[in-house]
């Protein structure tokens, strides 16, 4: 009796061992979804027996004791158009699917991080900033600073979020400042003018503090939506110098003088220019005040967070936007993202994945004119108290629901045809996401610790497996 105590207890230690012992009879959970979609993220009743044996198929090993970054969330941004269709629901419908995409618990996928936009973004209806007056017009005090337009759709659809999960994580990211403040007089385009620098610092204190005051905690900024990409309405240009001269000048000293715990976050675009981020942050005197780098993948490759966090590996790294395009094609959409995002982004150092967006009405509305993106389609299409789950919805959930805030990512191989991702959970579980990118069956062995379990994957295929 004594032998076999001191056996679990030294298993114990060793996270794989651990959670087989404590998941000896039910083994690991298997969640699918097939690119045919004859399975969207169903539990499957079957589950997947660890054994001591050995198998002649591929094997994806997970080394627990190799760990990597910990992990914040996944998730959406809730854009205004989004928040104004939720809004627009009954209140019984809104109650259910906010239950549905926020609650953490059997039932339900449990969405862990949200961008919001810090006014307006190319999905609103409208555009706007929180101080927005006549041509000609200033107010460098910010006395008619107002939230106004949020209040009607954002604020309240976050407060019955954070009533369902309130330990939410929630970034905020500007597009543009007031149009006051910009070099061309106009909510698209054009650049901060350097006297408005500290205007615009204490223009972002008030939104933290705002949203504060209504019971929003933002857990972080990045300093401006797409840096380089001046053509959506809003935007707004600030190249790299711009934004580090803003940063080490006037954002981090107004965000410490308010004594604000919101993290700063840079760049927030594309991964084809990785040196943007690595300028900033190899000024010792705007890095101080930087938590991490932003990024998108409408261009450049993926592996371009790895580059960042090898130059600067005490700042994090973010994945903060991919879109899907209306109509959508379910299979290759579940595979690029699942493939580029899910795995792709968290294998490079990402602490984070964020869609493109949470919802849109059946005609990819509502977006602004002049540059608002008409073809966004949301990880749900809502037609009044109508429901549409979308293929980022299901992206979504593959991680969200079981990889939860406080997990780590830990090693595993990787295969050819079978990429993959695994975690280690706050409560010892083990989590392994895995597609199957070729085109017939792929039969596997999953090794943890020296026990296997055999799997098998049709061709386009996601499962997350949980023990």
């Amino acid at each position: 009796m004594i032998n076999l105590k001191n056996t679990l207890l030294s298993a114990a230690f060793t996270l794989c061992t651990a959670a087989l012992f404590a998941q000896q009879k039910g083994a690991a959970e298997i969640w699918l979804t097939n690119a045919d979609q004859s399975a969207l993220f169903e539990k499957q009743a079957k589950t997947l027996a660890f054994e001591k044996a050995t198998g002649a198929d591929s094997t994806i090993t997970i080394n627990a004791k190799e760990v990597y970054q910990s992990i914040d969330g996944f998730g959406f941004s809730l854009t205004g158009g989004s928040a104004q269709l939720m809004m627009k629901m009954s209140a019984e419908s809104r109650k259910a699917l906010i239950k549905e995409l926020f609650a953490a618990n059997d039932k339900n996928i449990g969405i862990s991080y949200l961008r919001v936009s810090i006014g307006a973004s190319d999905l609103n209806e409208f555009v706007f900033s929180y101080d927005d007056l006549p041509a000609g017009q200033t107010d460098e005090k910010l006395e008619k600073f107002d939230l106004a337009q949020d209040k009607k759709d954002v604020v309240p659809v976050l407060k019955e979020i954070l009533a369902v999960n309130p330990r939410i994580k929630i970034l905020g990211s500007p597009w543009s400042a007031p149009v006051w403040m910009k070099d061309n007089g106009d909510a698209r385009g054009g650049s901060l003018k350097p006297e408005y620098f500290d205007a615009y610092a204490r223009y972002l204190v008030k939104y933290v503090q705002a949203m504060k005051v209504q019971g929003i905690t933002i857990d972080a900024i990045t300093v401006q939506n797409e840096p380089l990409h001046p053509g959506n309405n809003p935007s707004m240009l600030m190249l790299a110098p711009d934004q580090a001269k803003f940063v080490k000048a006037n954002l981090g000293p107004a965000f410490t003088n308010a004594g604000l715990k919101t993290k700063i976050i840079i760049y927030d675009h594309n991964c084809d220019k990785p040196e943007y981020p690595i300028s900033i942050l190899n000024d010792p005197e705007a890095k101080k005040y930087i938590d991490g780098s932003a990024f998108h993948l409408y261009a450049g490759k993926v592996e371009a967070l790895s580059e960042v966090h090898k130059a600067h590996p005490d700042r994090n790294v973010y994945f903060t936007e991919q879109w899907m395009g209306a109509p959508g094609n379910f299979k290759r959409d579940i595979s690029q993202h699942i493939n580029k995002l899910t795995i792709g982004a968290t294998r490079n150092w990402s602490r984070n994945v964020i869609e493109w967006n949470l919802a849109a009405d059946p005609n990819s509305n509502p977006h602004t004119d002049r540059g608002g993106c008409s073809s966004c389609m949301g990880g749900v299409t809502i037609d009044q108290d109508k429901v549409t789950r979308n293929p980022a919805y299901y992206v979504v959930a593959h991680a969200a629901k079981f990889v939860r805030p406080g997990s780590v990512r830990i090693g595993s191989n990787l295969l050819a045809n079978l990429p993959n991702v695994a975690f280690k959970t706050p409560d010892d579980k083990v989590v392994l996401i895995v597609i199957n990118n070729s085109n017939e069956v792929q039969n596997f062995n999953i090794n943890c610790n020296g026990r296997i379990a055999k799997a098998a994957l049709n061709s386009g295929s996601v499962a997350t497996y949980v023990w």
